[in-house]
Parts: structure tokens; sequence; C-alpha cells
């Protein structure tokens, strides 16, 4: 064997090493997380039990009492709500910008959707206080007969959906393109209109793409924090609507860490309620990519 060609065998084994050893970290990354946040929850989970810490509505940390169950239902009504907000808008936008509109169109919107992904949390949060919590209190509020500050849900919501609007188009604009487009064509050559084909064809071709994104899109909305915070209310009772306040379990995190690390159980809740909020984000990619899973047999 010559020198050359011993040389690039040992590349290859070294380059075939390192990828692998990214590809174990990548995956045992997640593992490892929930692994230290149980850990530094583990003070609590001997006291009490985990079922009893997320059912319970009591939270008076200061008693001894954990109750997450409030902060788990606020961030489920933001996420959920945020989208159903962003959810349309994302998709009928990348039709349009994949099968309707001209090409230079999706090429001026892209670095648009990318600016728009860019901008800092808190810059949305800002935004959202000075303009959406006051339209919600003046505006939407009565329209149901109802009287607020703003600081609500709802406000949540919308500063949410904004968020996740160009994380989620980018995703489904990716998606239509990769769908041949002989498959239009061929349609449209038998007569069919262009929105039969968006809607017996590409939707069809997509839809576990179209999961996918809006998995991602939920999983990465339920995790945001400074926004929300800013504009939700954080009071903890359980909401019973989208025009009261509530109290995210991110917004508990950042609102309450940094204070309480010299009380073991306080520090040991807010571990507990980060390792519920990486649980809930997990359960979700699960659940996403289970439908995918089904829809691609079925399909």
């Amino acid at each position: 064997m010559d020198v050359f060609h011993l040389r690039r065998l040992l590349r290859n084994k070294f380059h075939t090493i390192w990828m692998v050893v990214a590809l174990v970290f990548s995956m045992t990354l997640p593992v490892l997380l929930a692994i230290g946040l149980y850990y530094k929850s583990s003070g609590l989970l001997m006291e009490q039990s985990l079922l009893s810490i997320i059912f319970s509505k009591d939270w008076r940390p200061l008693s001894g009492h954990f109750g997450l169950f409030p902060f788990i239902i606020s961030s489920l009504w933001v996420t959920v709500l945020a989208l159903i907000i962003a959810g349309p808008i994302c998709l009928f936008s990348a039709i349009h910008l994949t099968q309707y509109a001209k090409s230079y169109v999706l090429k001026v919107m892209h670095p648009i959707i990318d600016i728009l992904a860019g901008i800092p949390s808190v810059i949305f949060g800002v935004w959202g206080v000075v303009v959406i919590v006051p339209f919600v209190s003046q505006h939407i509020a009565p329209l149901f007969g109802k009287q607020t500050s703003g600081y609500t849900i709802m406000s949540g919501g919308i500063v949410l959906a904004v968020m996740i609007i160009p994380f989620i188009l980018n995703i489904l604009i990716e998606v239509f393109k990769s769908i041949p487009e002989e498959l239009t064509e061929v349609t449209l050559s038998l007569g069919a209109t262009r929105w039969m084909v968006v809607k017996h064809i590409l939707m069809r071709k997509a839809f576990p793409g179209i999961v996918s994104a809006f998995g991602l899109g939920l999983s990465r909305a339920f995790g945001e924090t400074i926004a929300v915070l800013m504009v939700v209310g954080n009071v903890t009772q359980i909401p019973r609507g989208a025009l009261q306040p509530g109290y995210p379990l991110p917004a508990l995190i950042a609102n309450n860490y940094g204070e309480m690390l010299s009380i073991p159980m306080y520090d040991s809740a807010l571990m507990l309620a980060a390792f519920i909020l990486l649980i809930i984000v997990i359960i979700f990619n699960f659940i996403s990519r289970m439908v995918i899973h089904r829809m691609i047999k079925i399909m």
C-alpha cells in the first residue's frame, strides 16, 4: 500500500470518527438535559409526588406549595392560540408565494422573512406592550363585553403568533418548493384550475411537511419567554378565557430563578418546571412525527 493511499484511508477514518462523535452528541444532548433537570428537581420530588405537583393549583412557594397546573394551562392557552392565528397565515402565504406570485416576489420576501426571524424577542415584547396590549384592551375585549387591562392570554397569543410566523413560513415555503413542478404542469394540462391543483395535489403531497412545520412551530412557541412574559399579565391563576391574564411556564422560570437560588425547594420547583417544559416539547415533536409517519403510510 503506497503512502498516498494510506493517507487517504487515515483521513477518511478521521472524518468518519468526528462525524459519529457529533451525531452521538446531538442524539444524547436532550437526554443529558433531561437528566440534569431531573437531578436538580429531585429534592422536591422526594417530598411530593410528580402528579400532585402537576395537577395542584396551589402556588405558594414560601409555604412549600408548588402547584404547577396554572402555569401549564397558561402555556397551552398561549401556544395553541398563537398557532391558530399563525397557522392559516403561514399556510396561505406559502401557497401564494410558491404557486401564484411571480418569482421575484419570493426573492424579495425571503430576506424580509429572515429579518423577521432575526428580530430579538424583547423587541416583539415592547411592540406588544405599545401596540397589542392597548388594542386588546380598547377594541377586542369590548367586542365580547369584557373589561381588561390588555395584559392577557390574547395579547400573548398575538405577539407569539407574529414571532413564529417567519419560522413556520420558511419551512412551508421549502416544503412546497420541494414538490416536483411536473405534478402541477400535468394536472394543469388536463384542464384543472390552479386552485384545484393546490387543493387536490399539492396539499396532499405536502401534508407531512405541513404537519412537521406546525409541530416545530408549536414546540418553538411553547418555549418562548421574554416577549410573552411582557404582555401576558403574569397572574397565578387558571385562565378560563383568552381575555384573562395568565402565567406560562417559561415566564415563571425567567421571573423567579435568579432570585430564588438560595431557597432549595423553590430552586428545585423551578428546575422541575423546566423539566416539564422540556418533556412537553418532546411530546409535541413525537406526536407530530407519528402523524407524519402514519400519513406517509396512508399516502
